[in-house]
């Protein structure tokens, strides 16, 4: 760069940032997550590797957001595309392998199942599944907090994802939260289910506790989510102190609710 092009660059007006006041009033406005809204491309999801929890509900978000999208404008007749299912080994351990009789009818047949060895190689499959336009989602499971999967990694499955248009949803078994692009992150575990209506002793339909600790569009919050005909369907968690702290102030979503759904790709 010249150094007049830098001269010049240091004499351009600084463009001003929001009040806080502003920032409030961005924020008042704000949705609230709800079952039918469009998510984002890259989606995290938290939850133990002892139970099916963590799959079960990106298997429920994914089906959601791709009826979403089926039911816009551009909707095709019918999608054909392929479900594509990876695993590291150790994931594998923890929570099997996804059962194909057990999943939607409109998957059974559209499911890809990848085993990797390594994160390594579970990061790799995830993001060549991502430029694949015949991938309608992509599911990920990896277990812990693998050093290849560090900010770097995120960012270039944020990047790929939203590039070519195919979401992702990764799984993090026995993870803790560490830094990653994603733009919602769920930490998620198995919730109490009602007792069926005809028999009591019999299991009742799944259940899954929700929190939503990280979004780019809507402030964070706990539901309770269920399968109900085929559908997903959230009840909203409230406790004394949240319906307080939500009544007095709006959430200060900030700087990062500002920037809204500015694609990663667009630079």
């Amino acid at each position: 760069m010249s150094r007049f092009r830098a001269m010049s660059l240091l004499a351009e007006p600084a463009q001003p940032l929001l009040s806080g006041s502003g920032l409030a009033a961005v924020s008042s406005r704000a949705k609230r997550w709800r079952p039918g809204i469009a998510a984002p491309y890259h989606n995290e999801v938290f939850a133990p590797g002892g139970e099916a929890s963590g799959a079960a509900a990106a298997l429920a978000f994914a089906i959601d957001a791709l009826r979403h999208a089926e039911a816009g404008p551009a909707a095709e007749a019918e999608d054909r595309r392929a479900l594509l299912w990876v695993q590291d080994k150790a994931a594998l351990r923890l929570g099997g392998r996804p059962y194909q009789p057990g999943l939607p009818a409109a998957f059974r047949h559209r499911l890809v199942h990848v085993v990797c060895e390594k994160p390594e190689d579970a990061l790799f499959a995830l993001e060549e599944g991502l430029r694949c336009r015949d991938v309608a989602a992509v599911i990920g499971e990896v277990a812990g907090n693998p050093r290849a999967l560090d900010f770097t990694a995120s960012r270039r499955l944020t990047l790929t994802s939203e590039k070519h248009g195919v979401p992702l949803w990764l799984v993090r078994l026995d993870a803790t939260h560490d830094l990653s692009s994603a733009r919602m992150r769920w930490k998620v575990r198995a919730a109490p289910s009602p007792p069926p209506r005809w028999n009591a002793q019999a299991p009742g339909a799944p259940h899954w506790q929700a929190e939503l600790f990280r979004a780019r569009q809507h402030p964070p919050g706990t539901w309770t989510l269920s399968d109900e005909q085929d559908r997903l369907a959230a009840a909203k968690v409230t406790t004394d102190d949240t319906a307080d702290s939500e009544s007095a102030a709006p959430y200060p979503l900030g700087l990062a609710f500002a920037a809204g759904d500015r694609s990663l790709a667009a630079g």
